[in-house]
């Protein structure tokens, strides 16, 4: 199979893939958060939310500290600034391909408009 994103992206995709994790994301970018509020808030064990948010610091997503008994988390650096500029390219590849299709389909139009007069 061809790879056709780098490592980091696809960790950071495949990290994002999954609903609870985005919700993990748009929490922590209210507050940081334990692992035990996150789970609660989320109504998951402790293990389940555990296993999302390693998954997330593999991605660079998120980051934890351990102070005591508790493992605070909280937002990567990143700030996802490297999937939004691949994001923001391949929108600009998608916008031009469907504008260069409008513009087929309109002439198309013009041409069945000039020959319905004829």
């Amino acid at each position: 199979m061809v790879q056709h994103l780098s490592p980091p992206l696809d960790l950071s995709f495949a990290a994002l893939s999954d609903a609870t994790r985005r919700g993990v994301i748009d929490q922590l970018g209210r507050a940081d958060a334990s692992i035990t509020s996150l789970a609660d808030k989320f109504q998951m064990t402790l293990t389940g939310m555990k296993k999302h948010v390693q998954v997330l610091e593999r991605a660079g997503l998120v980051v934890t500290q351990k102070v005591g008994r508790v493992r605070t988390c909280r937002l990567g650096r990143s700030g996802l600034r490297a999937e939004a500029e691949w994001i923001e390219a391949h929108r600009k590849l998608f916008e031009a391909r469907f504008d260069a299709l409008d513009e087929i389909i309109s002439e198309m139009k013009l041409e069945e408009s000039d020959e319905s007069a004829s």
